[in-house]
């Protein structure tokens, strides 16, 4: 039915981070209780078990063997040992794009800074790659260009609960989430988070 179809994609865009514990858990138990769909149900559970799992501090989900636009592949533990900024774009969003020029700013202060990797991931479908790629090459995009393995249904991006573009996270030397939901690099807090971590 087009109104469970409905439910659930509403429902899925509430169950995120930033909309915090409570509030979420309100969401995910109205759409068990008033979905009829037993497959929606059962993502729904998956996404909101992933959503407990996302606390501050914790160990982050991985990404493995990502395309690297500069070649070869890279996954998440390759940046062990370094802060890692995450930005989970694609070049059909709008608001991503709006973003390019703030990162490649935020990008060229940190340049050669040993402390931080600035890895964009980008969500667009496989036919779309020459398109990423012209993209990237266009706008001079810095930092590491990787192209998730399977759009939004990549683990690492539905494993963070992304429903929506773009997505920054910040993620700590150790492998551990400081920030799922992290300032945009149009955000004057986000130097300001930087900084508070002498990074």
């Amino acid at each position: 039915m087009v109104k469970n179809e409905v439910f659930f994609d509403y429902t899925k865009a509430f169950l995120t981070p930033n909309d915090g514990a409570e509030r979420s858990k309100d969401f995910y138990n109205s759409f068990m209780a008033n979905s009829t769909n037993e497959a929606n149900k059962k993502e729904a559970t998956k996404i909101y078990k992933n959503l407990l799992n996302m606390v501050e501090g914790s160990a982050s989900p991985k990404f493995v063997n990502y395309e690297n636009y500069a070649g070869g592949v890279s996954s998440l533990d390759d940046f062990k040992g370094k802060y890692v900024y995450i930005d989970v774009w694609a070049t059909w969003c709008g608001p991503c794009r709006y973003e390019i020029p703030f990162l490649s700013k935020v990008e060229k202060k940190y340049h050669g800074n040993k402390d931080i990797e600035f890895v964009s991931i980008s969500i667009d479908k496989a036919k779309d790659r020459d398109k990423w790629r012209k993209m990237v090459s266009d706008q001079g995009m810095g930092g590491v260009q990787l192209l998730a393995d399977k759009e939004y249904d990549s683990e690492f991006i539905k494993e963070y609960g992304i429903t929506g573009i773009p997505r920054f996270i910040l993620i700590d030397p150790d492998g551990n989430m400081i920030k799922t939901e992290a300032p945009r690099p149009s955000d004057p807090r986000l130097i300001e988070l930087f900084d508070s971590l002498n990074i």
